[in-house]
């Protein structure tokens, strides 16, 4: 059964990237795109690809880490479309390294935006939503918040946050004719790695190569998520090796820490990870 009705979209962090890429599947089914960014030049050149896709929409500049600017867009969106069906919390971050070494303003910056963006995002359009008799809401998480991958304690932590949301959301809304999905994909080509912080040298290099050899493109990432939508899914993981990393964790939490962990320890983890980021199984 399609869950997604409607026809109005607002995607965060839509001037690339996966966020551009959601727009491009939406538009190429006619709807319409509220592209909200930071990026001005990258919003209009997602709007120009919007409309050459068969959609239609606008630019809003929007600042996720900040309360004011998220209402500002809502109110902006439902003032001249009168209902949204589709909100896409798409807009993040990527930071990286050990605990401890990541300074505190780059754990700060990474939760405003990756958590708190998501958070004021739902906290303003669900009661918009519920007005208007239902919606959607689809929240762009990793599968570092499902895996725990080492060096990654702040992106981790972000997405395993917007997880948890997303689960809590998924009961709370039911009543409301609200559906839910958070995906969860693993590394794939897009612009996050470029203004990624790190404290090591070695997390540049495994970055660059899960993103350079992954075997998947923005655009199959997209269109597989909004299929997961269409199906009212809750989780929705689009790579087969985070399916199945996935699977192993749950089949036994204990024991999957204790092997990376055992691994890190005699040092053997980091090559394993770099050489498996350069089969693209990541």
């Amino acid at each position: 059964m399609n869950q997604l009705y409607g026809e109005r979209a607002v995607i965060t962090g839509a001037a690339s990237g996966l966020g551009r890429a959601l727009a491009l599947v939406l538009a190429g089914k006619g709807w319409k795109i509220g592209i909200a960014d930071v990026n001005d030049a990258g919003s209009r050149e997602t709007l120009e690809l919007v409309e050459r896709a068969g959609g239609s929409g606008e630019v809003f500049h929007a600042d996720v880490s900040k309360p004011e600017s998220v209402k500002e867009m809502a109110d902006h969106f439902y003032s001249k479309w009168k209902a949204v069906d589709i909100l896409v919390n798409n807009a993040g971050i990527a930071i990286s390294g050990v605990i401890g070494d990541i300074p505190l303003e780059n754990w700060k910056r990474i939760v405003d935006i990756n958590f708190w963006g998501v958070l004021y995002g739902c906290h303003e359009f669900i009661p918009r939503m519920k007005a208007q008799g239902g919606g959607y809401i689809l929240n762009i998480a990793s599968a570092a918040g499902l895996l725990s991958m080492t060096n990654m304690g702040p992106y981790n932590v972000t997405k395993a946050a917007v997880i948890s949301l997303s689960e809590s959301l998924k009961v709370e809304m039911a009543p409301l004719n609200i559906g839910i999905t958070v995906a969860c994909p693993m590394f794939f080509n897009t612009n996050l790695v470029k203004d990624m912080k790190h404290t090591d040298p070695w997390e540049t290099e495994f970055a660059n190569a899960a993103f350079q050899y992954s075997r998947i493109s923005s655009d199959e990432v997209a269109r597989r998520i909004i299929k997961a939508v269409e199906k009212g899914k809750l989780y929705v993981v689009p790579m087969l090796s985070g399916k199945v990393f996935w699977a192993n964790k749950r089949l036994s939490p204990s024991l999957y820490y204790h092997l990376m962990a055992f691994m890190h320890k005699h040092g053997w983890l980091r090559a394993m990870s770099l050489k498996i980021a350069r089969w693209g199984l990541v």
